[in-house]
């Protein structure tokens, strides 16, 4: 971005509750969903497949409750999940991400919010809210793919806060360091799990190297 001063990547990798994967199959998913041949059908596909990758990364905490249980061959005891998951895509490109994390916890609450770019001054503006009104959960995912300028994760965390709900995280595809910083900064008792970091934003906010508006190549809106 013109006249802004970029944090660089050796600035933000040491940040405490940063989780970037570092699974090889993630790098391999990683490398066809930037190629810019790569189609919507088999982007959106490959956009939910990362995002249950990530699911279990960032699932990977949480509390569980004991349950005994009868195999076919006699009495076990096992776990459960202790508590609701809440994830909530910011819309629409975070859809995808969002189905992925279905696909690893079908019970798992789906929360809409709608978040715009404005294309001229780079702020999110909200322009949809399904959240519920009563909050039972052990922890919500706010998914994004790009965390770019910062803008919509923090007004997302922002107010996802407000519910008050106790344990929040952020999950997204990848990130500038000027929009990770940003995050960070603002909303310091959150996790933030990531597939990539990149190096930079451009004049006009977009990540490079990137791969392009991640919401356009799911859907074929070009």
């Amino acid at each position: 971005m013109q006249g802004v001063a970029q944090p660089t990547r050796d600035d933000v990798l040491h940040l405490p509750r940063l989780h970037i994967s570092s699974h090889p199959v993630m790098a391999h998913k990683m490398t066809a969903l930037r190629d810019k041949n790569t189609r919507p059908p088999e982007f959106y596909r490959l956009v939910k497949e990362i995002g249950a990758l990530l699911a279990y990364e960032a699932t990977a905490s949480l509390a569980l409750d004991s349950h005994s249980i009868e195999t076919p061959l006699a009495p076990a005891q096992g776990y459960r999940l202790a508590g609701g998951i809440g994830v909530t895509p910011i819309l629409r490109a975070g859809l995808g991400l969002a189905e992925g994390f279905r696909e690893v916890i079908p019970d798992v609450q789906i929360w809409h919010l709608g978040l715009r770019r404005d294309e001229y001054t780079l702020q999110a503006m909200e322009y949809y809210n399904q959240l519920p009104h009563r909050v039972d959960l052990q922890v919500c995912y706010a998914v994004d793919p790009m965390l770019a300028t910062g803008g919509s994760a923090i007004d997302a965390i922002t107010i996802l806060k407000k519910r008050g709900i106790a344990r929040l995280s952020y999950v997204g595809i990848i990130a500038a360091p000027y929009g990770l910083l940003r995050l960070a900064q603002t909303h310091p008792d959150i996790d933030i799990f990531l597939a990539g970091l990149d190096d930079s934003l451009n004049d006009v906010g977009y990540i490079v190297p990137g791969l392009g508006d991640a919401g356009d190549r799911q859907f074929g809106t070009f």
